[in-house]
Formats: C-alpha cells, sequence, structure tokens
C-alpha cells in the first residue's frame, strides 16, 4: 500500500436507455373503424346511420388513444432525457470526487515527503488499515511519528492466546457414528502462539517500511498489546508482549520468507514476553501517551529574543515555550501543555535517549528568588501520576539543599539552575542569556 496504490481512477459507466428507448405503437385507425355494412344491407343502404354513429365513436376513442400516446411519449422523452442529465450529473460528481481525493492525496504526499507528523500518520494508518488478516484478529492501532529522528512508533493489538484452536484435528469413529476430538497439547499451543506474535510483529514493520518508498522513515518501534481480562481484578487490561526497535538498513537486510519469526525477533534485539501465553507483561522499549496532557500549540519564542534577554523579563508563557523549543534542540520530541488545569505540567517531550528513556515532564519557574523544595515534591508526585520516566524542573534562579538531595533519592528528577540553563540556551539554541538573580552565597555545611 503506497500513495500511487491509494490513488483513485473513475472508469466511466454506459447509462442502460433500453427502459425508454423504444416507443409504443402509435394507434392505428384500422383497430378503431367499424367494420362497413356488406352484402345485401349494403346495396339497400340498410344500418347506414347506425356505421356513421358507430365510426363517429370510433374516431373519438382513436382521437383519445392518440393523445394518450402522446403524453405516454411526452412522458418517455422526458424520462430519458432526465435520466441521461442525472447519469451526465452522477459521472460529472463521480469525476470531481476522484479529482477532489487525489488532488488531497497529493497534499498529503507532498506533507508525507517534508515529514508532517499527521500526513506520516495518517498514510501509515490507511496502511495498516488496508492490511488483511484472519477472522479473529483485531485491527486496532495507534502511530505517533517523531520528525526529530525519523522512527515511527506503532503500537498494535494483537491477538489473544484464544486464537490458537484447542483441537489439533477430528478423527470420525464409524462404529460409533460419532466424531471425537483431537486435542491439541499445551505446548504446542504456547508455540504455536509464540509464533503468531512475532509474525504479526516482523509483518507490521514490514507494510510500514515498504509503504515508504520516499524513505521518510528511518526506523520503526513496535510495541504489541493486548486486550485482556485481568483474572485477578476481572479488570480490562492490555499487557504489553512484543516490543522492539529496528532500522530500517537493519529490516532491509532480512529474508521474511526465510526467517523463523521468533529467532528472528531475537535477531533483532527485541523484548518479548517470556510466557506470552500466559500474558506476562514487558516493558515497552518506547512508551507515551499524550492524550492525558492538554496540549497547546507552539509559539516561536528563540526568534523574538533581543541581544542578552533578560530571561525573568519574558512572560511564563513566553518562558514555557522558550524551555520547550530548548528541549527540542537538544533533539527531542516537545509539547506545551495548556496554561490551566496542567496539573504542574509546563511541558512534554519524548526521547529514546537512555538518559531520559521515554516520556519527560518538565515544569518551567521563571523565579527571581529561591525554588522551595515543595515544588520538587510536587513535580515528583506528578511524575509518578503520569507513569512517566523522568521529571525536570527548570528555574532561572536557584534551588535549596533541600531540594537537591530530595531529587538525588528520588532518582528520576533533574534539577536545572540559572546557571546551567544560560550554558544549554547558549550551546543549543545559540543565545546568550541572562537568566535572573545571582544566587546568595551558601555557608558550608558543619
Amino acid at each position: 500500500m503506497t500513495f500511487e496504490r491509494r490513488r483513485m481512477t473513475h472508469t466511466p459507466r454506459k447509462l442502460d436507455e433500453r427502459p425508454w428507448s423504444r416507443p409504443e405503437p402509435s394507434p392505428r385507425w384500422e383497430e378503431f373503424a367499424p367494420p362497413e355494412p356488406g352484402g345485401l344491407a349494403a346495396v339497400l343502404g340498410l344500418g347506414r346511420k347506425r356505421y356513421e354513429a358507430e365510426v363517429a365513436e370510433a374516431r373519438v376513442r382513436f382521437g383519445e388513444a392518440q393523445d394518450r400516446h402522446r403524453r405516454a411519449e411526452e412522458k418517455r422523452l422526458a424520462t430519458l432525457e432526465r435520466k441521461r442529465a442525472e447519469h451526465r450529473q452522477a459521472e460529472a460528481q463521480a469525476l470531481e470526487e476522484v479529482a477532489t481525493y487525489n488532488a488531497k492525496l497529493d497534499k498529503e504526499r507532498e506533507a508525507y515527503r517534508a515529514g508532517e507528523p499527521a500526513a506520516v500518520e495518517a498514510h501509515l494508518g490507511a496502511v495498516l488499515d488496508a492490511s488483511v488478516y484472519p477472522v479473529g484478529f483485531p485491527h486496532e492501532h495507534r502511530i505517533a511519528f517523531r520528525p526529530a529522528t525519523g522512527d515511527v512508533l506503532v503500537e498494535i493489538h494483537m491477538p489473544p492466546e484464544a486464537i490458537v484452536p484447542t483441537a489439533r484435528g477430528y478423527r470420525y469413529v464409524k462404529n460409533r457414528d460419532e466424531t471425537t476430538v483431537m486435542p491439541r497439547p499445551e505446548k504446542e499451543r504456547k508455540e504455536i502462539y509464540a509464533s503468531v506474535l512475532a509474525q504479526v510483529a516482523l509483518r507490521t514493520v514490514h507494510e510500514v517500511l515498504t509503504s515508504d518508498p520516499d524513505r521518510v522513515i528511518n526506523g520503526v518501534i513496535l510495541n504489541g498489546h493486548v486486550k485482556t481480562v485481568d483474572r485477578a481484578t476481572g479488570q480490562g487490561v492490555s499487557p504489553c508482549l512484543v516490543t522492539l526497535s529496528a532500522s530500517r538498513e537493519q529490516f532491509g537486510k532480512l529474508r521474511l520468507s526465510q526467517v523463523d519469526p521468533a529467532q528472528c525477533l531475537r535477531g533483532l534485539n527485541a523484548l518479548v514476553s517470556p510466557n506470552p501465553y500466559d500474558l506476562e507483561p514487558i516493558r515497552p522499549i518506547v512508551e507515551f501517551d499524550l492524550s492525558k496532557y492538554r496540549l497547546m500549540d507552539s509559539m516561536d519564542v528563540v526568534a523574538g529574543l533581543d541581544s542578552r534577554p533578560v530571561l525573568v523579563n519574558l512572560t511564563p508563557t513566553e518562558f514555557e515555550h522558550l524551555i520547550r523549543q530548548l528541549f527540542e534542540a537538544i533533539g527531542m520530541e516537545a509539547w506545551n501543555t495548556q496554561a490551566s488545569k496542567d496539573e504542574g505540567v509546563d511541558a512534554v517531550a519524548v526521547s529514546k535517549d537512555p538518559v531520559f528513556n521515554g516520556e519527560c515532564i518538565i515544569q518551567a519557574k521563571r523565579y527571581s528568588k529561591l525554588v522551595g523544595v515543595e515544588s520538587v515534591q510536587a513535580l515528583a508526585g506528578v511524575v509518578e501520576h503520569k507513569r512517566a520516566a523522568k521529571g525536570v524542573l527548570i528555574t532561572t534562579s536557584w534551588f535549596g539543599r533541600a531540594s537537591h538531595d530530595f531529587a538525588r533519592q528520588h532518582g528520576r528528577l533533574q534539577l536545572i539552575e540559572g546557571p546551567e540553563l544560560k550554558y544549554l540556551i547558549m550551546e543549543h539554541l545559540g543565545k546568550d542569556v541572562i537568566p535572573g538573580p545571582v544566587p546568595p552565597k551558601r555557608r558550608p555545611s558543619r
């Protein structure tokens, strides 16, 4: 499934005019005229008046038949012309729909070639939607493209373990006239199920990469989940059973028709559930869900910075967008959250970098005084609540000793003070900025 295959063509249809093409035969006077008197009656002139009366009556009926025929012909011709007009209109509309669809598709392709996430995700969604699987296989997926790295994250739902039949076959017993089930051993069911998961994972990556002749995508990160019910709680769960990350170059060397699916996954350093049949979950290589944040449109703050700007003079919104641009320049994808109800989250960044390993929550404090330890503790709570990989608290000012101690003990928090922020902005954005006031000298601990 490529953009070329997604293009529509119009095949003109011919109108079947047969129901309205043949006129009904015109009325003939011979069919209405009464017979003339014959024989002796004609010679003697008998019945002449009656005959003339019959002729007059016949002419009235003949005229009425001609009128009906004329009206029927007018109706037939009007219907034929209406059908022709409707056909022409339908053909023109079909042509216009095809042209509109293809023009939209051409714009999508241009956006796709430019690496616009929405276009890439829409195309890959169409690709996976067109993928045909056996009955009983789920057909759900989520896609996120990260233009900074050229990677696409694909989350798919895989079939549950019940997809493997419990019966290996059936045997007919003639003397009892019944069919008995030949059960499939549990070990065999587990092996088949593991192979099915591996095949679906490899096939999905293959479809994504082969649908990208423009080579916009550098690699695929795949998470395979299974929708099921937790037997302990009765609640719906979706454990991840397969996760892998493969570059285009790495995957292109595979001959999928010759590989053993399970061994191929191991060769790709994929993580696979040790007991997929028992739905034992694993942690995805990269996992993020931006739907839990209220995101807002981005603004370019860096372009508007004057020479040696003072960061504390920026508005809170401008400062938050500056921090988002900083993380983008570092090589991550980042989004600002909406000002209201952000739960202490000013921005969200995502990266495969092992330092961050996934989703990173960012809080920006445009302060000119000490940032209290309660802000660090609040960020820790949000990181736990959002199940993020890391939390970063950035300020134009400084943190106290208690804040640094708390961050070290938590393990997933990073604090960035004014001087370090100044260095990062200079290194990645090329701007020499003044963070804010200089922190007071700390007294040495006794």
